[in-house]
C-alpha cells in the first residue's frame, strides 16, 4: 500500500507522513525532494508554481509511484496532491490510498510563520489554497489535533492498527 498524505503547505504532510510510517514500519518520501531545482527556487522566493511547473514533477512522481507498487514496497509520501487532476495521475493503483490534512488558513498560517527549516512558506499558501480542490473519495483529518492524535485516526480509518 501507499498512503500519500496531502493538503497544503503547512498543514504536516511531512511530520504526520514521517510518524505514520515509523509506527507502520514503513519507507517514508517527500514529494519536494522531487522538484527540480527551478520549483524549488521559486516556492522559496513566494512564487506560486503553475500546472506547467508541476507537470514534470508529477510525472517523476508517478514514476516512483509505479516503481513502489511493482516492487511491493509500502510506502507515505508526502505531497500536495492539491487538484483532482493530480491525483488522478498519481492514483496509479488501488493500493495508493490518499490522506488529507484538512485544516484553516489561519492555523496553518501561524504554523508557517513558526517554521524556518523548509523553502516554503506562508507567502506562498493563499495560492494553494487557491488551487486546493478538496478531494472526495480521501481519507480526510482535521489537523488541530497532535501529530500523534492524527496518526492514530488515519490508521483507524485506514485499517492499519
Amino acid at each position: 500500500m501507499i498512503v500519500i498524505v496531502m493538503g497544503v503547505v503547512g498543514s504536516g504532510k511531512t511530520t504526520v507522513g514521517r510518524l505514520l510510517a515509523e509506527q507502520l514500519g514503513w519507507e517514508f518520501a517527500d514529494a519536494d525532494d522531487f522538484h527540480p531545482a527551478a520549483n524549488v527556487e521559486k516556492i522559496h522566493g513566494g512564487i506560486p508554481l503553475s500546472d506547467a511547473d508541476r507537470q514534470p514533477w508529477l510525472k517523476v512522481l508517478r514514476t516512483a509511484l509505479l516503481s513502489w507498487i511493482a516492487s511491493h514496497r509500502n510506502m507515505v509520501l508526502a505531497c500536495s496532491a492539491l487538484k483532482a487532476s493530480y491525483r488522478r495521475e498519481l492514483a496509479v493503483s488501488p493500493a495508493v490510498r490518499f490522506v488529507y490534512l484538512k485544516g484553516d488558513a489561519p492555523l496553518i498560517a501561524e504554523r508557517l510563520h513558526a517554521r524556518h527549516e523548509h523553502f516554503a512558506d506562508e507567502r506562498i499558501l493563499a495560492s494553494q489554497f487557491a488551487d486546493l480542490e478538496e478531494p472526495q473519495d480521501a481519507v480526510t483529518v482535521d489537523i488541530a489535533g497532535a501529530p500523534r492524535q492524527i496518526v492514530r485516526e488515519i490508521r483507524q480509518a485506514l485499517d492499519l492498527e
